[in-house]
């Protein structure tokens, strides 16, 4: 079974890749601002469900043959706000400074689409929400960790899986899903559209 990653995030595809599966990776280029924007009053886990809805769906439309394609978005909940990648960094020190020592939410929407001779056939969806308790850098670690540009690239500006783990005292949840796909949940969303994950290996 051909498997489609909808998603140009090298974490997210290490996490297959090491778990033992090596999508083919086909970016969706969906417009995420105009997509939120359009949503009416929703939650956390609605918005990044809605995103990851959009990248599968726009991706299978170019997919021949049979394949399941994944599609993934996260953000950071963090007091009372939903964020995603910081624009500059000034707002990437901004949330570092407000975040340090206290704790959000990280959630991530997973979709999964089961493509037919280039039709969808079956899909499943859902959102995983991992709490992460973040530590408390000094001013010079977080200048360089700013000056390594990684942060610009996640949503909350932090990852667990690069330099920002320094700076992560620990996870309520799956850390696979505050990396960018939740395997357990992304397993059990194959199996709802009949696929194992026997079939991937």
């Amino acid at each position: 079974m051909r498997v489609v990653l909808a998603s140009q995030s090298p974490a997210r595809l290490n996490v297959l890749r090491s778990a033992g599966v090596d999508p083919e990776v086909r970016v969706s280029g969906v417009d995420e601002e105009e997509l939120q924007a359009s949503l009416d009053n929703p939650t956390p886990a609605e918005i990044v469900v809605a995103l990851s809805n959009a990248k599968a769906e726009v991706v299978a439309t170019s997919v021949e043959g049979d394949a399941v394609v994944i599609g993934c978005d996260s953000m950071l909940e963090f007091d009372g706000e939903v964020v995603g990648k910081p624009a500059t960094v000034e707002v990437a020190r901004d949330r570092w400074q407000r975040m340090a020592g206290k704790t959000g939410v990280l959630i991530t929407g997973h979709t999964v689409l089961r493509v037919s001779a280039g039709e969808i056939t079956a899909r499943a969806s859902s959102a995983e929400p991992t709490t992460v308790r973040f530590g408390t850098p000094t001013d010079r670690e977080l200048e360089a960790y700013l000056a390594s540009g990684e942060p610009m690239h996640v949503a909350g500006a932090f990852t667990i899986d690069g330099r920002g783990g320094w700076f992560v005292d620990g996870l309520d949840g799956d850390h696979s899903s505050v990396i960018g796909i939740s395997l357990p949940l992304t397993r059990r969303l194959l199996a709802s559209v009949g696929v194992s994950i026997a079939d991937l290996w």
